[in-house]
């Protein structure tokens, strides 16, 4: 069992920059792929970035690529997700979650925290 609580999200210009953080429970963080997803207003959840068991490999959705950055610290049971050049369109309750494996579809993710509400205005 893996419980996720995600922290960070707020209100920014747009350009500004947000880091959001996700702190897991349980002794087998460093044994789950980890990843990021967002919800806006409307709209359906859609994929933002995942990472590896090892952080070796990354993922990211097209209209964020170059501009966010997905990482882990698995001594921490943390993962994090850097927003820099961050859009209106970026405006979404963003969710952290939690798979077995890098490859399976973010969708499919065993666990899910309750989400942080990141605005972005312009």
């Amino acid at each position: 069992q893996v419980q996720l609580v995600e922290s960070g999200g707020g209100l920014v210009q747009a350009g500004g920059s947000l880091r959001l953080s996700c702190a897991a429970s349980g002794r087998t963080f460093s044994s789950y792929a980890m990843g990021w997803c967002r919800q806006a207003p409307g709209k359906e959840r859609e994929f933002v970035a995942k990472i590896s068991l090892n952080g070796g490999s990354a993922a990211y959705r097209d209209s964020v690529k170059g501009r966010f950055t997905i990482s882990r610290d698995d001594a921490k049971n943390m993962v994090y997700l850097q927003m820099n050049s961050l859009k209106p369109e970026d405006t979404a309750v963003y969710y952290c979650a939690a798979g077995k494996t890098f490859l399976t579809a973010i969708r499919d993710y065993d666990y899910w925290g309750q989400g942080t509400q990141v605005t972005v205005s312009s």
